[in-house]
């Protein structure tokens, strides 16, 4: 099935000749900018003017903002808001009259002899594996809102919790995943976070500790994913961390990283600050670490010394496709009365190729880029995210590839790098 497939056609055909023209002019940017304003989430005076990173949960259809000792810390039951505002500049303010002038705005207004900051704006809506759509609806939409209150300069960037890009996780030192989450919409959310082991009926839960898979250096984040407590979650690979009430196991697989191994004792650290736990550390190779797969269920087939290999939970873009496919171009318009997805261009893609009355979508092989023009209709305008869903939904194993939005005008150095290489 195309992309564009079951699309419907506004009813207003002749809308560029009606009233109806008036959505996405400087007075309907202005009207929306101004419902954006009264999202008391970033309404705040320091969201949009200062540089940082802010991070809101969806909560029962509102955004709340999540606790800053909370950043990187996710569940995979809800969405989220992340905003990354960066520096890029400064330029001063200052009195171009006289000097009386000027000594006069100093004394009225501090601010004369400052310098204001530029920022640069990402918007990530992310994704949970096991977000409600009411949830995720609301995480697009709410994102759509406070690019309006950011005047539609911010790259918008969707990620989804089993693919995340290496543009995500630098913006925290470590990920955490956990099970469960909040209640949302019409969804009952229970947090079922553990299950029983067999031994003693005590509760178990297992973090895996593991790189980013398409990270080139530490700094681009370590992952702490909540898995299944079972002898099957364990591989050779990784460092797991099992918590059973008042005793804690760091299992090291044979082949694993000191990176992960550190993010393991601070893992550690972390949960028996405030509890006196007995901790203990094993690697695969010994004989004692055959403990942690009993408690995890493993039987005497299990503990015969057969080789540990699951699926990574968290996947990259970047590391799923090392074989980029080629290049791709496509255009979203409605200039023929229908909207149309179609093919433009394949390998060599330039600037040229764009022009601002329609959107389009680049595939470069590892990411999924929007280019909204700035005379792109409503039509076009409101369809790009779904449009690019179906896209990627075509190939199961694409499904998870970020997908990011660029505006003509406010492209990212990351989009005409892609588009040019």
């Amino acid at each position: 099935m195309p992309p564009h497939a079951g699309l419907v056609h506004p009813e207003e055909h002749n809308w560029r000749t009606s009233n109806v023209a008036l959505i996405n002019s400087s007075l309907d940017h202005k009207i929306k900018h101004q419902s954006a304003a009264s999202e008391p989430a970033w309404n705040d005076g320091v969201v949009g003017t200062t540089a940082g990173v802010f991070v809101w949960r969806v909560e029962d259809f509102e955004i709340v903002p999540w606790p800053k000792e909370r950043f990187g810390c996710f569940y995979e039951r809800d969405s989220y808001i992340i905003l990354d505002s960066q520096a890029v500049g400064s330029h001063a303010i200052g009195s171009q009259g006289s000097k009386a002038e000027a000594e006069a705005e100093a004394k009225a207004e501090a601010k004369a002899e400052e310098k204001q900051l530029v920022l640069s704006h990402d918007i990530f809506f992310y994704l949970g594996a096991r977000t409600t759509a009411d949830e995720a609806g609301t995480a697009a939409y709410k994102t759509v809102e406070l690019d309006e209150f950011l005047h539609g300069k911010a790259v918008q960037h969707r990620e989804v919790q089993g693919s995340l890009s290496k543009a995500f996780t630098r913006l925290f030192p470590d990920v955490n995943i956990l099970r469960g989450g909040v209640r949302s919409g019409f969804s009952h959310v229970d947090r079922s976070t553990t299950t029983h082991a067999h031994a003693g009926g005590r509760v178990n839960t297992l973090l895996r500790i593991f790189k980013h898979p398409g990270a080139a250096a530490a700094r681009e984040g370590v992952l702490i994913v909540e898995v299944e407590p079972s002898w099957q979650s364990l591989d050779e690979d990784d460092v797991f961390v099992l918590e059973r009430g008042d005793r804690v196991f760091v299992w090291q697989g044979s082949k694993s990283a000191p990176m992960e191994r550190a993010k393991a004792a601070q893992v550690v650290s972390d949960l028996t600050r405030a509890k006196h736990v007995d901790v203990e550390v094993v690697r695969q190779e010994e004989g004692r670490s055959r403990v942690v797969l009993e408690y995890l269920g493993a039987g005497e087939e299990e503990l015969g010394g057969r080789r540990l290999k699951c699926e990574r939970p968290v996947d990259s873009p970047q590391s799923s496709h090392e074989e980029r496919e080629e290049k791709k171009l496509f255009r979203l318009s409605d200039e023929s009365g229908e909207l149309v997805f179609e093919l433009i261009g394949e390998g060599s893609v330039e600037r040229s190729d764009l022009y601002g009355n329609d959107i389009f979508l680049l595939d470069d092989g590892r990411k999924i880029w929007i280019w909204e023009g700035n005379r792109a209709s409503r039509a076009e305008r409101s369809m790009w995210l779904r449009v690019a869903q179906r896209y990627l939904a075509q190939s199961e194993d694409r499904a998870g590839l970020a997908v990011a939005k660029v505006v003509q005008g406010s492209e990212s150095r990351d989009f005409w790098t892609a588009l040019e290489a």
